[in-house]
């Protein structure tokens, strides 16, 4: 099996599981009875592990190699979300998600090291293929959880985790059988770990990555909430659905034409602009202008989130990607954390719905920033 189609299974896994959780949680709600503070816990706690663990995960690739990293992040991944509806318990719930985002985390600076280690002449196009399995994985379990996983295990949440574990488990296994077992000391790179915080180079990725981040976090967190408070609610499925499936037409693109596009400040900076625009369109509360902007927002993050995750390899040299890798995860998911919660408080203290897409316009100039002032990538770089 070809390694572009292994690096698309492991970016599937990276999201698969995740995204099972927002269509079955009105049941888990009632089930076992939580607050609307532990649901927005259970929602938040994967995407703030991301940021927290990738160091870590760093430290691990040192000790074990980027491949080891893959298959035991994918190993517990698909473990723990597998347990996560186990009796069912709240206390499990929380333990086995929080084990769940640790996996991931680990995966997360892993795969641009088996990016720069696989594909060292085409980084980009590698990047962009597993991205788009990522975001295919997204759609898929966001999506077909509630019309096919449910009725296949008869209304039982739990057991829904369970199905959606399979493929990520099935990916490891791919791994560890279709690639060569490497020896420890080959496998895994040399030299530091810890992310170098001195290098601009590193605040440059990780707040493209951060910007980019805290606009789809934040746009599906209050897009909702803002078309009800302006009479618009039934256009929330029809929003939110584009706002995510847009994504995907981004991810082709940069798949297809991934030597042009991919690392490139010009893209970048368009698709920034375009992600005001979109922002715009939102603020207009026209039909065609919701529908429209929620269209431009999941587009723009898309192609942001494939050239932000392309950038370690395309600057580092090798023994460094999962340092740079790890620190941009760690910026990057930190602030789609706060960020939203920050617009959650502005809409809290002004009361006015349209306040809450400040912070999410300010992540945006801060994309389109770091997208003017990128170093070259015309060729790898080294650190």
């Amino acid at each position: 099996m070809p390694k572009l189609i292994l690096l698309w299974l492991a970016g599937g896994g990276l999201r698969l599981t995740m995204l099972a959780l927002p269509p079955v949680l009105p049941l888990i709600h009632q089930n076992l009875q939580l607050d609307e503070t532990a649901v927005g816990a259970l929602s938040g706690l994967p995407v703030l592990l991301l940021g927290l663990a990738a160091i870590p995960g760093s430290r691990l690739i040192v000790g074990i190699g980027a491949r080891r990293a893959v298959i035991g992040g994918l190993l517990v991944i698909a473990g723990a979300s597998a347990l996560r509806g186990f009796g069912p318990s709240e206390p499990i719930l929380f333990a086995m998600t929080f084990l769940m985002g640790v996996g991931v985390a680990v995966i997360q600076p892993a795969l641009p090291s088996l990016v720069a280690a696989w594909f060292p002449s085409s980084p980009g196009l590698a990047t962009a293929v597993y991205a788009n399995g990522l975001i295919i994985a997204e759609i898929a379990s966001a999506s077909l959880t509630i019309p096919l996983v449910l009725p296949l295990v008869q209304g039982s949440w739990p057991m829904s985790f369970v199905v959606w574990s399979l493929p990520v488990f099935a990916t490891a296994v791919l791994i560890s059988v279709l690639t060569p077992h490497e020896p420890r000391d080959n496998a895994a790179p040399k030299g530091p770990w810890w992310p170098s915080w001195g290098d601009s180079k590193l605040w440059q990725i990780g707040l493209l990555q951060g910007g980019s981040g805290s606009m789809y976090f934040g746009s599906n967190a209050f897009i909702p909430d803002y078309l009800t408070t302006v009479g618009r609610d039934d256009l929330i499925a029809i929003c939110l659905t584009l706002l995510n499936s847009a994504q995907l037409p981004a991810s082709f693109l940069l798949v297809l034409f991934a030597r042009r596009l991919v690392g490139r400040k010009g893209p970048l900076i368009i698709v920034s602009l375009s992600a005001f625009m979109g922002l715009a369109c939102i603020l207009a509360p026209l039909t065609w202008s919701l529908v429209l902007g929620s269209a431009m927002i999941g587009f723009a993050g898309g192609f942001m989130l494939v050239s932000a995750l392309a950038l370690p390899p395309m600057l580092a040299s090798r023994e460094h990607v999962h340092r740079l890798s790890a620190g941009m995860l760690a910026i990057g998911y930190t602030a789609s954390f706060i960020v939203p919660l920050i617009a959650g408080h502005v809409w809290d203290l002004t009361h006015n719905a349209a306040m809450a897409f400040i912070p999410v316009a300010v992540a945006a100039i801060v994309v389109l920033i770091m997208a003017l002032t990128l170093p070259s990538v015309g060729r790898r770089g080294t650190d």
